[in-house]
C-alpha cells in the first residue's frame, strides 16, 4: 500500500458527509487547542497498540472527554503488533505503533480493504535501565548489549559482559515479542540474522509492571520508552549507550530530539483509519490529537517533532493521503529517519 491521495472528489465527499452529520452543538469558547466547550456530540473512538504511545494518547483522550464528555474513548495498550491486528480486523480506529507499519501488516491491512493515513506524533528514546543499585554499569555499547542479550551469545553473570563487574546474575525485563519497543530494540541489537534470548527473561506488555520489577531487584535490566523512565528517574538508572560517534549518551529530551542519542532514537506513530474518519466524533478526536500532541509529548516525557512534521500530518488528514511512507511502491520496506523517509530538511 504506497502512498495514495484520493484528490478533490474524495476530500469533497468526507466534507459532505460531515456537514450532513448531527449532534455536534457547541457552546463556549475556544476551540481544539483549549477553552470551555459544552458538546452534544455522541458515538465511540477505539485506540489500541503500543504501550509506549499510550500515555499521549491516553492524555488527549482524557482533555477531549472534557470537551466532548459524551464521547466515549477507549484507549488499550495490546503492543504495536497486537493493536494492528485488531486495526486490520476493523475493531479499532486508530493503532498506536511505537515503529512504522510493516510491509506483512500493510499487506493485511490491504487485504481486509483497510486504508490508513500515517501520523508521526512524537520522538522517543529507547531507554536501557538497570537498579539504582547496580553502579558497576555506566556506560554500555552495541557490542555489550549483544552479549547480554543475544540468544546464541547470553551472558549469564554481570562478569560474563566485563570481568571487573560482579559475578550475579542478570535478571532481563522486557516488553513482549507483540511490542514495537522490543521491535525496535531487536532490530538495533539482533539485525536480521540474530535474535533476543529467551532464557532468563521475563517479558510483559505492560511497562509500569517492568518498571516495577526492575526497581525492585539490584541485578535487574530492562528496557522501554523514555517516559517510562523519565516518570520513575528516583526509581530506575538509565544507562548511557555509545553511539555511533563514540560519546556515551544518556536519553535525555535533548540528546533525543538533537539525535545523539543513537541509535535508539526514534519516532512514534499514530493510523487512522479512513474509514472510521467518516464519524464526526472520530474525525473531532483526531484533529484534536493534532492540534495538542506536541504540547502533550512534552508533558508526558517524549519530544514533539518539529513542525514541518505536524504540518505534513495535517496536510495528509485533510487531503486523506492514504499508506505508509516507510513503503515504497513496490511493496518494500524503507529505512531512514523520520525526515529522511518524510523528505523534510533537517534544521541547521
Amino acid at each position: 500500500m504506497h502512498i495514495r491521495n484520493w484528490g478533490f472528489c474524495a476530500l469533497l465527499l468526507a466534507v459532505v458527509s460531515v456537514g450532513c452529520q448531527s449532534g455536534d452543538s457547541e457552546t463556549g469558547t475556544g476551540g481544539d487547542n483549549g477553552g470551555q466547550v459544552v458538546s452534544d456530540l455522541e458515538g465511540k473512538v477505539q485506540i489500541d497498540g503500543s504501550s509506549t504511545v499510550y500515555p499521549i494518547s491516553e492524555q488527549i483522550a482524557e482533555e477531549f472527554k472534557e470537551k466532548y464528555p459524551k464521547v466515549e474513548v477507549i484507549v488499550g495498550f495490546s503492543g504495536t503488533g497486537g493493536g494492528f491486528e485488531k486495526f486490520v480486523a476493523g475493531t479499532t480506529d486508530i493503532s498506536d505503533a511505537s515503529r512504522p507499519i510493516k510491509t506483512s501488516e500493510n499487506e493485511a491491512a490491504a487485504g481486509a480493504m483497510i486504508d490508513y493515513i500515517e501520523l508521526p506524533v512524537a520522538y522517543d528514546g529507547l531507554s536501557i535501565v538497570v537498579n539504582p543499585e547496580n553502579t558497576w554499569v555506566d556506560q554500555l555499547t552495541i557490542d555489550q548489549l549483544k552479549t547480554i542479550f543475544l540468544a546464541d551469545s547470553a551472558a549469564k553473570t554481570w562478569a560474563d559482559v566485563d570481568p571487573s563487574w560482579p559475578a550475579e546474575e542478570i535478571k532481563l525485563f522486557i516488553p513482549g515479542t507483540d511490542s514495537g519497543t522490543f521491535d525496535y530494540f531487536a532490530e538495533v541489537v539482533a539485525g536480521k540474522t540474530g535474535s533476543i534470548r529467551n532464557e532468563g527473561v521475563s517479558t510483559d506488555e505492560n511497562d509500569n509492571s517492568l518498571v516495577a520489577s526492575v526497581a525492585g531487584d539490584r541485578n535487574a535490566m530492562g528496557f522501554f520508552g523514555a517516559a517510562y523512565y523519565f516518570a520513575h528517574q528516583d526509581e530506575l538508572r538509565a544507562v548511557p549507550i555509545v553511539n555511533p560517534a563514540g560519546d556515551a549518551v544518556a536519553p535525555t529530551p535533548w540528546t533525543i530530539e538533537d539525535g545523539t542519542y543513537a541509535p535508539f532514537g526514534r519516532p512514534l506513530f499514530i493510523y487512522v483509519s479512513v474509514n472510521s474518519l467518516d464519524r464526526l466524533e472520530v474525525q473531532k478526536f483526531v484533529d484534536f490529537y493534532m492540534a495538542n500532541v506536541g504540547r502533550v509529548a512534552n508533558e508526558v516525557g517524549y519530544v514533539r517533532l518539529p513542525e514541518a512534521v505536524y504540518e505534513v500530518d495535517r496536510t495528509n488528514l485533510d487531503q486523506r493521503t492514504t499508506g505508509s511512507r516507510y513503503i515504497n511502491e513496490a511493496g518494500e520496506a524503507v529505512s531512514g529517519t523520520l525526515l529522511e523517509v518524510y523528505g523534510i530538511p533537517a534544521a541547521e
